[in-house]
Parts: C-alpha cells; sequence; structure tokens
C-alpha cells in the first residue's frame, strides 16, 4: 500500500488528484468547527453522550454534532436520500425506466437525489432545532427557521464536496469525508482512554483487550469485505466472419457483503429517531418507559436493532442484485452455468447462492453493529463510539480508495504490446 502511494505521488495526474481530495477535506474539518450562530451547543453535547446511537453519527460527523457547527447533521441526509431513491427505482415505474436510459438517466436520479436531500436535511435540521429550543438565545420562529437553515446550506455544502471528489480526486467522496470524520475522532477517543487510565477508571488490561478485538475485527472486516463466492460461467464458442469469439471460462463474482454498511446507517438512522424525541421529553411517562425497555443497550433494542440489519441487508441486496437480469446477461452473451439450463434455473440457482451468502453477510454486519454493547462488557471503558461500524467503515473505504489508486497506476504504466 505504502509503495502505491508513494508511487501515485511521483505521477502528476494521481499526485494533482491526491491534493485536491486532501484540499476538499481540509475545508470539511474546517467548516466542522464552525458553530451556527445564536446556540448554545452544551444542550446538545448532554443529548449526545446520552446513547452511544447518538455518538456514532457525532463520529461520523468529526465532532461537529456535538458542537453544534453548520456542519452538524454531516452528509447522512444525502445518504438516506440515496437510500430512499434506491428503493423507489424498484417501486416507481418511472424512475426504473430512468435507470435503464444509461448516463442521462442516471444524471436525472442523481438531481432528484438532491433535490431531495435538501428536504430530508431541513426537516432533520428543523426537528433538531426545536428539540433542542432550549440552548437558543433567542428562541422563536424565526430563530428555528434561521438556524435549520444554515445546518441544511451546510449539509448542502458537503453534499457538494463530496461530488467535486468524486469527479475531479480519487475515491468516492461521500464515503472519504465519512471516513475523515471518523479518523479525526481517533485522537481524541485515545486521550479520553488515557485519562481513564490515569484516572484509575480502567487499568492497562482493559486497554489491551480493546486493542485486541479491534484488531480481530478489522481482520474481519477485510475478510468479509474481500469474500467472494465465484460460480463459474462457460462461454460457448460462435463464429462471426472469420472469426471465432467465446470458448472462455470465466466466473461471476457474488460478494458476501454487496450492500456494504447502507443497512447498518439506515437502521441507526430509524432507531435514532424515537430514541431522539423520547430525550427531548425525557420528563413524560412514555419517554422514561421507552428508555427503561427500548432504549440503547437494553435487550429489546438490541435485538431489534439486529434484526433490522438483517432485514435491509436482503432488501437492499435484492434491490441492487437481480438473478433473472443476471441470468438473462449471461444468456445473451452466449453463457451458460455448467450443468444448468440458461434462463429461469440458471436465476434460481444465482437466487439461492445469493440467499446463503447473503445470509452470512447480514449475520456479520449485525455483529459488527451491536459490537459496542460487548466491548463495554469487556473492556469496562465507557462511551466506546468508535465501534465495529465505524471500524467498518474506516477498512472499507481504505480498501477501496488504494484500489482506485492502484488501477490509476496500472493504466499510467501499461504499455502494450507495440511501444
Amino acid at each position: 500500500m505504502l509503495e502505491s502511494l508513494w508511487s501515485a505521488l511521483k505521477a502528476s495526474e494521481l499526485r494533482t488528484k491526491l491534493l485536491y481530495t486532501l484540499g476538499m477535506i481540509f475545508i470539511f474539518r474546517l467548516g466542522a468547527h464552525i458553530p451556527v450562530p445564536g446556540v448554545n451547543p452544551e444542550r446538545f453535547a448532554e443529548l449526545v453522550n446520552s446513547g452511544v446511537i447518538f455518538g456514532f453519527f457525532d463520529v461520523i460527523s468529526g465532532g461537529a454534532l456535538r458542537n453544534f457547527t453548520v456542519f452538524a447533521m454531516s452528509i447522512t441526509p444525502y445518504i438516506n436520500a440515496s437510500i430512499i431513491m434506491q428503493l423507489l427505482t424498484v417501486v416507481v415505474p418511472h424512475l426504473e425506466r430512468l435507470s435503464k436510459e444509461g448516463d442521462e438517466g442516471r444524471k436525472k436520479i442523481t438531481q432528484y437525489t438532491r433535490y431531495l436531500t435538501v428536504v430530508l436535511a431541513f426537516i432533520q435540521g428543523l426537528g433538531m432545532v426545536v428539540g433542542v429550543g432550549g440552548s437558543l438565545q433567542n428562541p422563536g420562529p424565526a430563530a428555528y427557521l434561521m438556524t435549520a437553515v444554515t445546518i441544511t446550506a451546510g449539509t448542502t455544502f458537503l453534499m457538494w464536496t463530496g461530488e467535486q471528489i468524486t469527479e475531479r480526486g480519487i475515491g468516492n467522496g461521500i464515503s472519504l469525508l465519512i471516513f475523515a470524520g471518523i479518523v479525526s475522532r481517533v485522537p481524541a477517543g485515545i486521550v479520553r482512554i488515557f485519562e481513564y487510565v490515569n484516572a484509575g477508571t480502567i487499568n492497562i488490561l482493559n486497554v489491551v483487550v480493546l486493542i485486541i478485538i479491534g484488531a480481530l475485527v478489522i481482520a474481519g472486516v477485510v475478510a468479509v469485505q474481500e469474500g467472494q463466492r465465484r460460480i463459474p460461467v462457460q462461454y460457448a464458442k460462435r463464429v462471426v466472419g472469420r472469426r471465432v469469439y467465446g470458448g472462455q471460462t470465466t466466473h461471476l463474482p457474488l460478494r458476501v457483503n454487496q450492500a456494504g454498511v447502507i443497512p447498518v446507517i439506515f437502521a441507526s438512522s430509524l432507531l435514532m429517531f424515537p430514541e431522539s424525541v423520547a430525550r427531548w421529553f425525557s420528563n413524560s411517562a412514555a419517554a422514561m418507559f421507552y428508555v427503561k425497555w427500548f432504549g440503547w443497550g437494553t435487550a429489546a433494542h438490541t435485538i431489534f436493532y439486529a434484526l433490522l440489519i438483517i432485514g435491509f441487508t436482503y432488501f437492499y441486496t435484492a434491490v441492487i442484485m437481480n438473478p433473472s437480469d443476471m441470468a438473462d446477461n449471461i444468456k445473451k452473451y452466449g453463457g451458460f452455468i455448467p450443468g444448468l439450463r440458461p434462463g429461469r434455473p440458471t436465476a434460481e440457482y444465482i437466487s439461492r447462492v445469493m440467499n446463503k451468502i447473503t445470509f452470512a453477510g447480514a449475520v456479520f454486519l449485525a455483529l459488527i453493529a451491536i459490537l459496542p454493547n460487548f466491548v463495554l462488557l469487556a473492556t469496562r471503558i465507557p462511551n466506546i463510539y468508535f465501534g465495529g461500524t465505524a471500524l467498518l467503515i474506516v477498512v472499507g473505504v481504505a480498501m477501496d480508495t488504494m484500489k482506485q489508486v492502484e488501477s490509476h497506476l496500472l493504466m499510467r504504466s501499461y504499455q502494450g504490446f507495440i511501444k
């Protein structure tokens, strides 16, 4: 990896892309320290400290949520809008037609996603401001509207920044912004652990156990991210004019974790809403009942969280991977899976294989998501926000970015047969 990075720095085109990406990430980190005018962030910091699920979104935002800055919502509304648009593409015929029209259709879907991002960001921002209305210096409709518009503009700017990184930089811009937010919280987490050790809250053995668990999680994430089930595909020979095409054997790669971290983020977003409402009305009987029996850390919350992740993993995988289309494409180009007839039998076989490997990936995601509960029990270190989900995002984004760097280097250094 270091060799690839050094080669990238020597290549002028890649060096420009890397510097542009780093510059955009610097702007993102700079904006994460610009507070929203007229707001006292202490009240919201108490809300973040009240539950690990809020701490997780604070980690994604790089501390902007805790300090209630202009990037308090980070890029979460854009992620939710993208997921909703992908789900609507299957349900709404117009969007389904657009998705099959090539680049022009995808551009229109991207434009709809931007509009939906702004709407979701404003609704989420308004709810956030109303929930912490006591922290406003001059509470009122005008103050609510101004604050909601401010953090909505911050999210819109981050959406634009991510798209610019994807177009002019290296890697996926949205993923890199989340990556930068998570990594920026690591030094603060290390300092907090040292403070716990100096205060006698924990001992060195707890820290060693945390490091071992982190190493095992990273190894597991790499294994699952790279894990594939390769289905052999044989292409028959066909003669076109005087040329003979086909006749080779290849494979159809099916990833174990096809959905990535999207089911975890979507499930977290759904569970965050009732818990945030309960925290805002903490003195009511209904809120106290919810926090006691369904709040973060309870058995009901953990089970429901895991089931939601497993369900969303299956649903999202079914949305982005269609066995019937895959079987039709194989048949169209004269291919077949050995021992199976083209068409429906091939689609049913691919569907059975996908269900099996998706179950393994879904269970893995669920275990990673509820890992902070077990880390807290094993290490006794409070406020562990940098859990399995954060490691899953960091490792996945780092691997994807380095693969893009290596592919650029391969294209640059390839000389071909004729020099």
